[in-house]
């Protein structure tokens, strides 16, 4: 009875009202759709090519004396696994000998991707040892050369060409010593070919190419990644007696975020500085295993608040155990002195303006659609859920040395 008299109070103004009213709502929830693919874009699009900070890097050192130039290239035998195939009986396992076996197919991929002109003058690479050697982030086969040159260069030419066909994320960190200096460069496949004057190394350069590699490493760190959204997440909500609400304005949201990043930013540069000066070293599998189990508690403190509005506290603490994982490949060139400090803060500023291009991302936009529904249920709970199963995976893979996902 009631619906017929409000139909027959209604006059064709009001139809129009009411549809406008329902048009309105269909764009509303437009929107939200499209933030709903956002926000699970962001959280999970990483994971195509990433590696959960098992970044793809080779380690080139050359060293210049007089007439004689002689060079080690690290490979990690994973990478050539992937290119060549060591693992011959399929177990999981690459052993030494499943290595030696390949080791005439090993050296030809090598000569094939590395190619070095001396003023112009290409110098053939005589390769004179091989053997496996165990790093920070696991095993690598060592190429050690020597190159054919006829004068005391002046000027060096590196074709660096490795991996990029099958991974546009590999990077190879080279280290070039003359004359009692050392210059540092990172190739990629936006620059695989790079230029050397063997005279007065190149300060700025240095700093600009680790300063991108920093950078690099957090976008491709898909673990260091979903910490720092677990983090993030909560920061447009509070947390209240009957469960989260959404903050009402900006500003408590912004000192939330500025806490998380601050703290997260002052934790993992100080061991990162620690790492990589040799002053204080973790095993590898413990740090990657920790940092997998930080991303588990940060998403889980979201569904279950342990610290709830304080999620600056994890920030800092795992973010101590973050730095350790940032200090592999600065770790491995084996640098030293100025040079080892222009490339740590590179590196470091790198990492935090990847950090903070992450945080500018994802943050407005979490901010207005903060009342919805969608960011409140789907995104922020059903989101932090799977970043729990996803890190847990990675957990069980390291502690386990097992391979379940191919990222």
């Amino acid at each position: 009875m009631k619906l017929v008299s409000f139909f027959n109070m209604g006059s064709p103004i009001s139809i129009r009202v009411i549809v406008d009213a329902v048009r309105r709502r269909r764009t509303v929830s437009l929107l939200v759709c499209n933030m709903t693919v956002f926000i699970f874009a962001l959280l999970f699009s990483f994971a195509v090519g990433a590696h959960a900070h098992q970044a793809s890097e080779s380690y080139l050192s050359l060293k210049v004396d007089g007439k004689s130039m002689t060079g080690q290239w690290d490979i990690a035998l994973l990478d050539l696994e992937r290119v060549i195939g060591l693992d011959a009986d399929g177990d999981g396992n690459i052993t030494r000998s499943e290595v030696e076996a390949k080791r005439t197919e090993i050296e030809r991929y090598g000569l094939s991707r590395l190619r070095l002109k001396v003023d112009d003058a290409e110098c053939p690479l005589r390769i004179s040892g091989q053997m496996v050697d165990t790093f920070s982030d696991g095993a690598y086969n060592v190429l050690r050369f020597g190159v054919d040159c006829t004068a005391t260069p002046k000027n060096l030419k590196i074709d660096y060409r490795a991996f990029f066909d099958i991974d546009a994320q590999h990077r190879g960190l080279l280290r070039l010593e003359f004359g009692g200096k050392v210059q540092t460069a990172v190739f990629s496949p936006e620059k695989p070919a790079q230029q050397f004057e063997l005279t007065v190394p190149s300060r700025w350069r240095q700093f600009l190419a680790f300063l991108n590699d920093g950078a690099w490493h957090i976008w491709t760190g898909f673990d260091h990644i979903l910490f720092l959204l677990a983090l993030l997440l909560p920061s447009v909500l509070r947390r209240g007696p009957d469960g989260w609400r959404v903050v009402e304005h900006f500003r408590p949201a912004l000192v939330t975020v500025l806490k998380i990043v601050t703290a997260f930013t002052v934790a993992h540069s100080t061991t990162l500085t620690l790492a990589t000066l040799g002053i204080l070293r973790l095993p590898a599998r413990l740090v990657e295993s920790t940092i997998a189990l930080s991303v588990i508690i940060a998403a889980l403190n979201n569904i279950r608040p342990i610290f709830s509005e304080r999620g600056w506290i994890l920030a800092f603490g795992f973010g101590l155990v973050h730095g350790f994982g940032f200090a592999n490949a600065l770790f491995d060139l084996g640098l030293a002195g100025g040079t080892l400090a222009l490339t740590l803060v590179g590196f470091n500023l790198g990492v935090e303006a990847g950090q903070l291009a992450i945080v500018a991302v994802f943050v407005p936009p979490a901010f207005v659609w903060r009342s919805s529904w969608v960011y409140r249920e789907l995104t922020f709970r059903l989101g932090s859920v799977a970043i729990v199963l996803l890190a847990a995976t990675w957990m069980v893979e390291r502690v386990l040395a097992i391979k379940v996902l191919p990222f």
